[in-house]
């Protein structure tokens, strides 16, 4: 891996901390406990457009535990991660299978999907009550909403985005 991608990839990191972070000191409108907008997908889908699938998993596997590390919350991370995985797994799935039927946003809402619902098996499985799945609904709606955020995010980002790395790169 050469320096500059090294740093570029560092950047993502950080921003994804940062935006992790900004997240948790947002009100969310709704009380619905476990709903957030999930703002650091948008480094993760970013990192997956521009560099590919190892290096999703990079930022996606450093940010989660970098964020445990700084906050102390290791529920969060017993949550998070796997859910973060799974989630950037199906969106490079979709990406890179399915891409010329869904755009981004199509992209975001699959990975909010498959985030939620790792995110319910783990509490249910943690709590060991099967009923926590009737929360899925639920959840599943408010990734329409997050999911579609996300995707609008990145489509009218990426390309400006993109051309800052080219230049870096050259």
């Amino acid at each position: 891996m050469n320096l500059k991608k090294l740093i570029f990839l560092s950047l993502l990191v950080s921003t994804g901390l940062v935006l992790s972070i900004v997240e948790n000191m947002i009100p969310v409108p709704i009380p619905i406990p476990g709903v957030k907008l999930g703002l650091v997908n948008v480094v993760f889908l970013i990192t997956l457009v521009l560099f590919g699938f190892k290096e999703a998993m990079l930022v996606v596997i450093i940010r989660g535990i970098t964020m445990s590390l700084a906050t102390g919350n290791i529920s969060g991370l017993i949550y998070s991660l796997p859910s973060s995985i799974v989630s950037t797994i199906v969106m490079a799935i979709i990406y890179k299978n399915f891409s010329r039927y869904f755009s981004l946003i199509g992209v975001s809402l699959f990975g909010a999907i498959a985030f939620n619902t790792v995110q319910v098996g783990i509490a249910s499985l943690v709590m060991q009550n099967i009923k926590i799945f009737s929360y899925l609904p639920i959840m599943s709606l408010t990734s329409i909403f997050t999911g579609c955020f996300i995707g609008l995010v990145v489509r009218e980002t990426k390309g400006k985005i993109r051309l800052n790395l080219n230049n870096y790169r050259n």
